[in-house]
């Protein structure tokens, strides 16, 4: 995959050469990058090793050492891509929908966050990690993509505010906590506490039950 990048990286700084060196850095950074991501969603982190990434992107294993100073350097770079993943796939703009309430909010952060969660592998195996193990790296991941979604709360809320006496944190926890384990049931039975979630047909029965619930408590 990175053939021609890897004999790019390796030829003398000499002449016009710089400028094509700088430009595929970039090109492998991206590749290692990738690599990474897609072997921790299919393996975690029982098989995550700089040879394996090294093999998957398809770079010498130097190159990791020298763009990320090692594995810890690139889990660091997978957290900070979390919160590139929540811009991307939580969009700060309302979609034609106008958030007049704090309901409005929290129903449009519910239905983007579930979409986003079911159509994320390595996330889902995030989300698996923080019930199921307790590391550094885990916790690492965990910290990253948490503070990226309250960072896109923090924004999106302006001077919306919840109703009084509600504890807005705590539902919000319980709502978003549901919508996990919602994601992670249908990976690996298909189905929650009885409700299928093999069709598309099944999460719109879901998706109509979580804004049920936000509007309950939100109005």
């Amino acid at each position: 995959m990175l053939d021609e990048a890897v004999k790019l990286e390796n030829l003398p700084e000499a002449g016009g050469e710089p400028e094509r060196r700088v430009r595929d850095r970039g090109a492998t950074e991206r590749a290692i990058l990738v690599a990474a991501k897609g072997l921790l969603a299919e393996e975690g982190f029982q098989n995550f090793g700089i040879n394996a990434v090294a093999r998957r992107a398809g770079c010498d294993k130097q190159l990791i050492y020298r763009y990320y100073g090692g594995l810890d350097g690139l889990v660091e770079a997978i957290g900070a891509d979390l919160g590139t993943w929540v811009r991307d796939r939580i969009p700060e703009d309302a979609g034609g929908m106008f958030l007049l309430t704090y309901g409005d909010l929290m129903e449009r952060l519910a239905l983007l966050l579930l979409d986003a969660l079911r159509n994320d592998p390595l996330m889902r195996r995030i989300l698996a990690w923080e019930i199921s193990e307790n590391t550094e790296q885990v916790r690492r991941l965990s910290q990253a993509r948490s503070k990226a979604l309250a960072l896109w709360l923090e924004r999106m809320r302006g001077s919306l505010t919840p109703p009084k006496g509600v504890d807005s944190a705590a539902v919000n926890a319980v709502i978003i906590a549901a919508i996990q384990h919602l994601v992670l049931a249908a990976a690996s039975g298909e189905q929650c506490a009885g409700l299928s979630l093999k069709t598309p047909r099944d999460w719109e029965k879901a998706a109509t039950a979580l804004k049920r619930i936000v509007r309950g408590v939100y109005g």
